[in-house]
């Protein structure tokens, strides 16, 4: 049987291998935006929403969705680098 979550469990970050250049990529509790300058390179930028994070440290789910996020994250890195 599936445990029922909340909607945002899972959602602190947003996809980090989908994302658009030049617009912010946001997750419940973070976001980053790449800024892509032509061919003199690009600027990155990460942002936490605080009022957000403190909602999360309310929620009785935080330590099992943090875990998800995190798991979400490795997995996303690792395989971006393949």
């Amino acid at each position: 049987m599936t445990q029922q979550h909340k909607a945002c469990y899972g959602t602190m970050f947003h996809d980090t291998l989908h994302f658009e250049i030049n617009d912010e990529m946001k997750g419940k509790v973070f976001s980053f935006e790449l800024d892509s300058m032509g061919l003199v390179g690009s600027d990155r930028l990460v942002k936490a929403d605080l009022s957000e994070w403190d909602d999360c440290l309310e929620c009785r789910e935080f330590d099992h969705c943090y875990k998800l996020c995190m798991a979400k994250l490795t997995l996303g890195a690792a395989i971006s680098k393949a």
